[in-house]
């Protein structure tokens, strides 16, 4: 009898295991069927990298570690090796495919290999790479030319430097020159560089070392996320009058401001600002300058990011989309201003060298002719307005901004406090490298995703990534 009952309750017991195998079987099947339908193809692409056979990225992170600087950082939890880029595409070790929505820190805009640019330059290599600006060479005359029919007013004179730090230190230096006075505004939150004036400049702490910097004041953010006067740009204006007014003699060397802040998170400035606080400056004898290194050449959608706020700087700096890679930058001014470098010698060394004025001419030339400008707008706005509906769908989104293709959105634990979701970020950002897209993150607390991808970046993409956002948030 006692048998009998045991095996009645081992087979009951038996029976339950099976059920619970089965419905969770049927559960996994379900869950299985489910992710095939929902998980999103990532748009075809006719070009297979050739086979790669360089050292790996264990061997490779084993060299950074030993020979490179220890401040250098990289992200995701598995390291990435890229070997191959074409277009708006990356490829890893393994010939894997990734939709690259970052742009090499918004510095690719024509794309990646752009057979145009690479042309140019293999074409340039063979004749000459560097001269001296001593003597005279067509590239960077006609370059000059070129980028001169791009800026509105009378900003038709250009210097050539080899970086956005370097262009934004050249255009601060000319400011204090011309104006004949030493301070300098800045906003909080922004970013212009590493060296010492532009550090200076540079108004956010993990960005600065404790070294001499001065001589810059920092105004209030207009901040339309965060900021206490919302978009009301004029209010946040008033604080630039107050520094003038009780923090320097009445008088100023100039102004520099990004129209949409980058490294800061992509923070576009409330409207009204730029207009009031250039009317500060000018008052004040001072000089403007719009650093245009991230937003400009055509990222936003118009060419220059200032132009969304109606006002003409006195001075443009610019690098990264420039040069698509190649190590270029520039400060365009005055011929009114731009005398003042005449008073001593002023020299560049690479500065407008053939080989990077010859790449930066066909990146122009390129940007023109497949209406790249006109692309960023169209696709940067169909973008935008689906990350919007991700953001009506998802508490952690607190917000979404920026213009064209130079996007952020920003995520919080919770909406009415704005708290940073910084463990958040890092995990989605993780989880798309995973799903084969690779994003950037900023901000002062590093909660913000940068979108920032070459400007031939289609409608298809845009659908795959914000797709491939929605499965892991609704996941999370």
């Amino acid at each position: 009898m006692q048998r009998l009952v045991k095996r009645v309750v081992t087979g009951r017991k038996n029976l339950k295991e099976t059920q619970r195998f089965f419905s969770q079987s049927a559960v996994q099947k379900t869950e299985e069927e489910q992710n095939e339908t929902v998980l999103p193809k990532m748009p075809s692409f006719n070009y297979i990298p050739p086979p790669y056979t360089g050292p790996s990225a264990a061997e490779i992170l084993q060299k950074r570690k030993e020979y490179l600087s220890p401040s250098l950082f990289s992200l995701y939890k598995k390291k990435l090796n890229i070997v191959d880029g074409k277009r708006q595409y990356l490829f890893d070790e393994n010939g894997r495919r990734y939709l690259d929505a970052f742009g090499g820190i918004a510095v690719v805009c024509a794309g990646h290999c752009h057979p145009d640019v690479v042309e140019a330059i293999v074409n340039q290599a063979k004749k000459i790479q560097h001269s001296t600006v001593m003597y005279l060479n067509n590239c960077i005359s006609d370059f000059a030319e070129a980028l001169a029919a791009k800026m509105p007013g009378d900003l038709k004179v250009v210097f050539f430097t080899n970086s956005g730090t370097e262009a934004n230190e050249l255009a601060m230096m000319i400011a204090r020159l011309y104006s004949g006075c030493q301070d300098i505004i800045s906003i909080r939150n922004a970013y212009h560089g590493n060296a010492a004036g532009t550090m200076g400049a540079t108004a956010q702490s993990i960005w600065k070392f404790n070294v001499v910097q001065s001589g810059v004041h920092h105004a209030l953010n207009p901040d339309q996320y965060r900021g206490a006067f919302g978009s009301d740009g004029e209010k946040y204006a008033k604080d630039v009058q107050d520094l003038i007014d009780y923090g320097t003699s009445g008088r100023v060397g100039g102004f520099i401001s990004e129209a949409i802040q980058g490294v800061g998170g992509i923070m576009e400035l409330a409207p009204g600002y730029l207009p009031a606080v250039y009317s500060s400056i000018k008052k004040a004898g001072g000089v403007t300058i719009a650093d245009e290194v991230q937003c400009g050449f055509a990222r936003t959608g118009d060419f220059w990011g200032f132009e969304a706020h109606g006002v003409v700087p006195d001075i443009v700096t610019m690098a990264k989309g420039i040069g698509n890679g190649i190590p270029l930058g520039a400060v365009v001014t005055t011929p009114e201003i731009a005398q003042v470098l005449t008073q001593r010698s002023y020299f560049n060394t690479f500065g407008g060298n053939p080989l990077c004025t010859s790449a930066g001419h066909a990146v122009l030339k390129v940007l023109e002719k497949e209406k790249l400008q006109e692309n960023a707008r169209d696709v940067g706005s169909y973008m935008k307005n689906r990350l919007h509906a991700l953001q009506n769908k998802y508490e952690i989104i607190g917000d979404v901004r920026g213009r064209g293709l130079m996007l952020g959105v920003e995520l919080v634990t919770d909406r009415d406090l704005k708290t940073p979701a910084k463990a958040e970020t890092l995990h989605i950002m993780d989880q798309m490298k995973e799903m084969g897209v690779l994003i950037g993150k900023g901000g002062f607390h590093g909660n913000v995703f940068r979108i920032t991808p070459p400007l031939c970046f289609t409608k298809e993409d845009a659908d795959y990534l914000v797709d491939v956002m929605d499965i892991i948030l609704a996941k999370m």
